[in-house]
């Protein structure tokens, strides 16, 4: 029973940290101007529609997330 408790300590601590990370880098992004503006995001606008799809800004942030992950996973 120890070993579960201590288990799911680390986990919720986890949790806590990936939210607080979460919720810093959407106070930043409002403050990057070219979050979802970069070259390749695909913006559809019509009369009374806008289409946004951030394609270019979504591989960054995959390869920047992977690295990251890579990184971080080499104990």
């Amino acid at each position: 029973m120890p070993d579960s408790m201590h288990s799911i300590g680390k986990m919720l601590i986890l949790i806590g940290i990936v939210a607080v990370a979460m919720g810093g880098l959407l106070m930043l992004v409002g403050k990057i101007s070219w979050f979802g503006k970069l070259p390749g995001d695909i913006v559809i606008q019509r009369k009374n529609f806008t289409f946004h799809f951030p394609l270019a800004t979504s591989i960054l942030l995959s390869v920047i997330l992977s690295l990251l992950f890579w990184i971080f996973g080499k104990r």
